[in-house]
């Protein structure tokens, strides 16, 4: 039948004999897998049901026996993977008469050939030209076709004769030491004799007309290579124990080549898959791999299948192969310029050479370069050029340098990607430049994202400083940093270290505002030290600030007016306004973005804590708006960006603002600090979903939320807690008594903050629902017995519509008492309207309320609001019957 190969034949033929696909994989030395894959392909193109049909459809099996290629090793392994490659043989040899299987020492070109000759159809010879010299090329060929000579008539010409015009396949395996006698043989044996093909191995083409080239790369390391590992390991130990994710990091460092795998995993049975690991972190790759019998010396080791590649190498080749050695991963041209100290077009033909003899790869589609870790690792070992490793440095600082001028172009990621490991590899050289390299670096990695490496490399950079100055530039950027990646008590330890780096300059500006920066986060984040430091100590660094700035100094007034604002905090009966809005003058005309961001959130406290949620909630916004115009790129925004959206959805919840907390929480999941948190992104959604009805996607996040919180230990926070209690709610609103009291359970093992939290709300909020009013007068006393922030807005209005569906005495005055709650929130209004129409009969406050739960998407509330409408009742039960929400039994 058209269209299928000659593999799924050969399983069509055992199909016909009844065999089951782990027989057929035995004999086609492939895996189950991929005989699994040719049966489904069969299936599909016979268009039969099942494989006893298909068995119906194989060749009789008294077929002619299929002729062979002579002299092929037999291997003592199975062959594994290659599917793609043997069909790019078969391809290529549809169309060209010669093809050579090109790659590195170790990837596996010879039992790719010999495989591929086992299969095909055709007759004729394989011939192992490794021991071979030039000179002995067509007696090696002509005693595996079984030639000799008759005189007068040359070796070559007897072979020629023999082989006449009918189809056959030579192999001639192992092509790189005798290229030019390999070649000519190939031209004038496929002018001579045209039913011939030959298939040929090296590290290079022939470079005869008409040649086509299938390169060899290394096994696919998420599942060939490791399945071959597997297979070696267990032929060497039978006992062997799978390690999977060990198999899998191994395989990936071993860069897929079969020969390191296989000499790998012959140490299994000593090492197990761990301990070969553990080997190779400590050092010597190529040793590590060093054993075996073969008869072919050069694969005993990986060092000496490579150093037989090396010996063939010209001069110039030789020295750029160990200059390239440098390089930690990818380069392009200009690096290997750089570092080679060779004329451009000498490099890039050299370069070209190196390619050919598969010693390094091209990777065309990023026109770059790279070595194979066993190839780099020999090229290490080589004698060291004195100049290369600085050489190396100062080509990634200049490569460091440029990448920080691109930052707003969308393309800089990807290249950064491609030379992150050399940038991070040429650190280590010490030095002036491995200074700016580091600090380059930390601007780059927190730019790409990568917050924990960036500190890492601000740290390295403070080491590395040639004067306390610029350590304390370093130190104050790893400092800002910490609030992504530690803790306020770690940034605050390294900006008083940046002090001491700037007293002991001189430098007065860098002393006044590092001691401000530790000021600020020591009575901004107090809940973030185990032990904070006393108030004695901190007068103590205000009053050294203070005396260190300058007046004249805008940025230096900005920060000590920031430290001011934020120890009001705890120094007086209530914090001071007055010095809050200072802080954000100062910072605006300072320009400082970061600073205006801090003051705001200082601002932004006071209100909440003074009752004044609609300006908290405005201010909010405002801050959130400072930092959607400030450059991301920057370390010291950190602190703000992660604690920027925390606030703004908290208080667009606080008012009654559903959708743009909604949003805030949304623009919060897809930011790239913060988004990718494992519980606190999405716990900012899940309340305000929870309030408007959305259900299934406040459960969704809640389950993520409450899974990541227990990845990381369950640490105390109030988001965790109220998102918990935000899926209680739903659940408890949808009728399911255990699911809700199970969240909030849930809700209570994440303890932390204060009474009138959100979980006291969701069950005051299910007791109206549910009717079940046993602790109704409890539940009622508590709310109003004193809370604080923005918890009263849906606490106290909640707890008077309690006390009027509970029929409690005093309810009239409660729901008094709660009133003044929505002046600051427009769900406390909604909920107050509806609460006042249940006490009075009013429908002209129950349709009040609709229209007000309308105005914040709070579906559900909406639709119980209008059961309690007798002309509406119907459109309230089909809205709670599409969300899925329980009739109330009120």
């Amino acid at each position: 039948m058209a269209g299928v190969s000659e593999r799924e034949n050969e399983v069509l033929a055992a199909l016909g004999e009844r065999l089951t696909n782990a027989q057929i994989a035995r004999r086609l030395h492939i895996s189950v897998r991929t005989v699994e894959s040719h049966v489904s392909s069969l299936l599909r193109k016979y268009g039969v049901a099942d494989r006893r049909e298909l068995a119906g459809l194989a060749p009789a099996s008294d077929a002619p026996p299929v002729r062979v290629v002579a002299g092929l090793p037999v291997p003592r392994t199975s062959f594994i993977g290659r599917e793609e490659e043997r069909e790019a043989i078969r391809a290529a040899l549809s169309v060209s008469r010669l093809v050579t299987v090109t790659g590195p020492g170790g990837v596996g070109k010879t039992r790719l050939a010999v495989r591929f000759a086992a299969e095909h159809s055709l007759p004729g010879a394989y011939a192992d030209l490794v021991p071979v010299g030039a000179d002995f090329l067509v007696q090696t060929v002509a005693a595996a076709l079984g030639v000799t000579e008759r005189a007068p008539q040359p070796l070559e010409e007897a072979v020629i004769a023999h082989l006449g015009a009918d189809p056959a396949l030579l192999v001639l395996d192992n092509c790189e030491h005798l290229l030019d006698a390999a070649a000519g043989f190939a031209d004038r044996l496929l002018t001579a004799c045209p039913g011939v093909r030959i298939l040929a191995t090296g590290r290079e083409r022939l470079g005869v007309p008409g040649e086509r080239v299938v390169p060899l790369g290394p096994l696919p390391v998420g599942s060939d290579a490791q399945e071959l590992f597997r297979d070696r390991a267990a032929s060497a130990d039978p006992d062997f124990h799978d390690e999977p994710g060990a198999v899998a990091e191994l395989c990936a460092r071993l860069d897929g080549m079969p020969l390191a795998i296989e000499l790998a995993a012959a140490r299994a049975a000593a090492l197990g898959a761990s301990g070969l690991l553990t080997a190779l972190s400590g050092g010597d790759f190529l040793r590590l791999f060093a054993g075996g019998r073969a008869a072919d010396e050069r694969h005993r080791s990986l060092r000496a299948v490579i150093a037989w590649s090396h010996d063939l190498l010209d001069a110039d080749e030789r020295v750029l192969f160990g200059r390239l050695g440098v390089f930690a991963g990818r380069f392009d041209l200009d690096a290997a310029v750089a570092v080679a100290a060779m004329e451009r077009p000498l490099v890039a033909d050299t370069l070209g050479r190196l390619v050919d003899k598969s010693l390094v790869a091209h990777e065309r589609a990023a026109n770059r370069w790279r070595m194979l870790e066993a190839v780099r690792a020999y090229a290490r070992e080589l004698p060291a050029d004195p100049g290369l490793a600085g050489r190396h440095l100062d080509w990634a600082a200049a490569t460091a340098s440029a990448l920080q001028t691109r930052l707003d172009e969308p393309g800089w990621r990807a290249d950064f990607d491609l030379v992150a490991d050399d940038l991070r590899a040429a650190t280590a050289t010490g030095g002036e430049s491995a200074h700016a390299l580091a600090r380059g670096l930390g601007r780059l990695a927190y730019a790409r994202r990568f917050v924990h490496e960036a500190l890492g490399h601000y740290l390295r950079a403070a080491r590395l400083a040639a004067s306390p100055g610029e350590a304390v530039r370093d130190l104050r950027s790893a400092a800002a940093l910490t609030h992504a990646t530690a803790t306020p008590e770690d940034a605050f330890a390294l900006l008083l270290d940046a002090a001491a780096r700037a007293r002991d300059a001189g430098d007065s500006f860098a002393l006044a505002v590092s001691l401000a920066s530790a000021l600020v986060t020591a009575d901004r984040f107090p809940g973030g030290f185990r032990d904070r430091p006393d108030r004695a100590r901190l007068d103590a660094l205000r009053a050294e600030a203070e005396l260190a700035h300058d007046p004249g100094d805008p940025v230096a007034v900005a920060h000590l007016a920031a430290a001011a604002s934020w120890a009001s905090f705890w120094t007086g009966p209530e914090p001071d306004r007055a010095l809050a809005e200072a802080a954000v003058a100062t910072a605006r005309a300072a320009g400082e973005p970061m600073l205006l961001s801090a003051g705001l959130d200082a601002l932004c406290a006071v209100s909440a804590m003074a009752g004044h949620v609609r300006d908290a909630h405005r201010e909010a916004m405002e801050r959130l708006a400072v930092l959607s115009t400030a450059s991301r790129e920057d370390p010291h925004g950190a602190v703000e960006i992660v604690d920027v959206v925390r606030t703004a959805a908290t208080y667009a919840l606080a008012v009654g603002d559903l959708p743009s907390a909604v949003a805030v929480a949304r623009r919060a999941l897809t930011d790239d600090l913060v988004g990718d948190h494992p519980y606190l992104a999405a716990s900012t959604l899940v309340p305000p979903l929870a309030l408007m009805g959305e259900y299934d996607s406040a459960l969704d996040r809640a389950r993520a939320s409450w899974e990541g919180w227990l990845r990381a230990g369950r640490p105390a926070n109030g988001r965790v807690r109220s998102a918990l209690a935000g899926a209680a709610l739903a659940l408890g609103m949808r009728g399911d008594a255990e699911g809700h009291r199970v969240w909030q359970a849930r809700a209570e093992d994440a303890q932390f903050g204060v009474r009138g939290s959100f979980p006291e709300f969701v069950e005051i909020r299910v007791a109206v629902h549910s009717g079940d009013f046993r602790d109704a007068a409890g539940l009622v006393e508590r709310a109003f017995g004193g809370a604080w922030g923005p918890a009263p807005t849906y606490l106290l209005p909640a707890a008077a519509e309690l006390a009027v569906a509970a029929g409690l005495p005093g309810a009239a005055e409660r729901l008094a008492e709660a009133s003044a709650m929505a002046e600051h929130s427009d769900w406390a209004a909604a909920c107050l309207a509806r609460a006042t129409g249940r006490l009075t009969g009013d429908e002209g406050e129950l349709e009040r309320s609709v229209t007000l739960w309308e105005k914040i998407g709070a579906r559900a509330e909406r639709a119980i609001t209008l059961l309690l409408l007798p002309g509406r009742a119907a459109e309230g039960a089909s809205e709670l019957d599409a969300l899925e929400c329980a009739v109330p039994a009120s």
